[in-house]
């Protein structure tokens, strides 16, 4: 047995019992430079050998070949994993961010191509993207909703909403739960969010829990990867972030473990009902990240941890000004 495997998590109070970490696949289509298909496809086998049952994807990743990566890995072990897929983003044959699409139609005509390519009869968390700011959260989440009744999907989630939009989709379906970003140095869930999320039995998987390998020491690919122009990892920023990673690396060796683990480590001792998504592209990241769930930490280690990178430590914000501007999650 291993700790993924008997660490169980529910997700909310009608979501599935899932291992403690997910695996988030976003990386193993692009995003972050080069990707090796053999590889993702290891250490997708290697998280499902050691316990891990939640994969993450979302059907923009790739232009769909996230999900066909996913749906080769998952051929004769379709009954050990959790899927949870995203869908709304609009992308154009250049790769260009179009905008979202929620619409009832788009919901389910989304749902029947993400079947097909992940060779799946089902998708067990189905959840939009981001809102839609043409389409009232209630109308997406009754075509999901549908689709529930219909047997495609097992459950709804959210992605990157605020207060007022979960209590406006509960009101319509039980939700599993929202994915939402959350590290050391991205704690804004913790004021508003969370709250609200335990009130009503609400899970959540959060990502970013290395803000993009900021706090891994990860640098940007020469091309191809994303975070070129993310605030965190440019000019001033990055050098002030960097020192922020060398504080982390310090408190990490005092106890034994890589910055990585205590990151991860952190962010399960935050709440019972956090699953934290983590981007591990090889087995060597998996590893490593299956690390954290062999750390413990006591409250004042964790108050240590919290005063040398307080939350409002970090240089600059987690996607750039406009990003910034469409996430129903920050207003």
């Amino acid at each position: 047995m291993t700790a993924a495997s008997t660490q169980r998590r529910k997700l909310g109070r009608t979501g599935p019992e899932v291992s403690p970490i997910a695996l988030g696949c976003m990386g193993m289509s692009g995003m972050y430079g080069a990707t090796d298909d053999a590889e993702s496809l290891a250490t997708i086998h290697a998280a499902i050998d050691a316990g891990v049952t939640v994969l993450d994807t979302g059907d923009f990743y790739g232009m769909g070949a996230n999900e066909m990566l996913i749906g080769r890995a998952l051929r004769l072990l379709r009954d050990k994993v959790v899927l949870s897929v995203k869908f709304g983003a609009q992308r154009g044959p250049n790769g260009a961010w179009l905008g979202f699409d929620s619409r009832p139609v788009a919901v389910k005509t989304a749902l029947a191509y993400s079947l097909k390519r992940l060779g799946v009869e089902h998708i067990d968390i189905y959840r939009p993207s981001r809102l839609d700011p043409n389409v009232p959260i209630e109308e997406t989440i009754g075509a999901i909703a549908e689709m529930v009744k219909a047997g495609y999907v097992r459950h709804i989630g959210l992605s990157e909403v605020g207060p007022e939009t979960i209590r406006r989709a509960a009101a319509v379906h039980p939700i599993s739960d929202l994915q939402i970003e959350y590290a050391l140095v991205s704690r804004a869930p913790e004021a508003k969010i969370f709250p609200v999320l335990e009130e009503l039995g609400i899970g959540a998987t959060t990502y970013g829990a290395l803000s993009r390998g900021l706090l891994s020491g990860s640098q940007p690919a020469v091309s191809g990867d994303f975070r070129a122009n993310l605030p965190r990892f440019t000019g001033n920023n990055l050098t002030k972030n960097q020192q922020l990673v060398e504080k982390l690396k310090e408190i990490a060796a005092g106890k034994g473990i890589t910055q990585v683990q205590l990151a991860i480590a952190w962010v399960l001792a935050k709440g019972s009902f956090i699953v934290p998504v983590v981007g591990a592209r090889t087995r060597s990241q998996l590893a490593e990240c299956l690390g954290a769930l062999a750390v413990e930490f006591s409250a004042d280690e964790i108050t240590a941890i919290e005063a040398v990178l307080p939350a409002d430590a970090v240089a600059g914000s987690r996607y750039d000004e406009r990003q910034m501007k469409m996430l129903d999650s920050e207003k």
